[in-house]
Formats: structure tokens, sequence, C-alpha cells
């Protein structure tokens, strides 16, 4: 399971999840994705159950990156123990998820749409997020091309 190897301090205070994500919340490796839509913990166990549900379903065919780090510590005190004393011991590590995150990606060459749908589809059981499925168009990549086609035939039009 995911964990930091050492960290400047053991405790962090919970904090607070409010915006949405500036880091992150693009497809860098992969060409499809599943992104965040609300905030929340996701536990580095989560985050392993997720990995293994999308590597059993796509057969180790492609390649699958975590766009996420567990880096937060929780602690919890110890069952029926009287109030004071201090605050307990990290028990499991956390990622900090805010709307718009990019969880997970997929990419390959043997991946279609329909098979990284799927094993996104199962991987997002596994999360207390809400998730959506994203993908890189290549419809809008060949739109880009025939764009910039035609801006060049517009200019060589004006020269004459």
């Amino acid at each position: 399971m995911l964990s930091p190897k050492r960290t400047k301090f053991r405790k962090q205070h919970r904090g607070r999840m409010r915006g949405v994500a500036s880091k992150g919340n693009t497809i860098a490796f992969g060409q499809f994705a599943l992104q965040a839509q609300d905030c929340g913990w996701v536990t580095a166990r989560q985050i392993e159950a997720s990995r293994r549900a999308m590597t059993r379903y796509i057969k180790r065919g492609g390649q699958i990156w975590i766009r996420i780090f567990p880096d937060k510590p929780v602690t919890m005190r110890p069952a029926e123990t009287r109030m004071g004393s201090g605050k307990g011991n990290p028990e499991f590590w956390v990622a900090v998820v805010k709307p718009g995150r990019i969880l997970f990606e997929m990419g390959g060459e043997d991946i279609t749409e329909e098979i990284a749908k799927e094993a996104m589809r199962l991987a997002q059981y596994k999360l207390p997020v809400k998730t959506k499925f994203i993908s890189i168009d290549k419809n809008l990549d060949n739109s880009s091309q025939e764009n910039t086609k035609n801006s060049k035939k517009s200019q060589e039009e004006v020269k004459q």
C-alpha cells in the first residue's frame, strides 16, 4: 500500500476541503481518466483496491497511472479511553481530493474506450467520492489540425 517513506511531522491537522483542484486537473499521461466530482479523503486501501480492479479487468494489457498519493496521516485514539491525554497515533494515510482532480489515467495501444470505461467503472465503486470518466477526443485533435490548415489557406489568400 502507498504511504510516505518519511514526513517532517508525524501528525497533521484535519484541514478543510474547499474549492476546486488547481493542480492535477488535466489528462497528462494516458488517453482516458477518472476525474473526481466532489471532495473527500481517499485512503491508501481504497486506492489500492481501485488499482487492482482496473488491472484485473484490463488483464495487464495497457498502462495505468495513479495521480494521487496518500500523504496525510489520520490519527485515532484507542477505543474506550477517557477524554484528554493528547492526540492519538497515526493509523492510516489519506489523499485529499478536490473536485476536478484526476485520480487515475489509463492508456495503451490495446486499450479501447469501452475497455477503459468498464475498468474505470469497476474502480469508481471502490472510491468514496463521485467520479466521472473523461477521455482525450481524437476528433478534437483532427479538427484542430483542419483549423490550422484552413487558417494557412486563408493567410495565403490574403497574401495574393
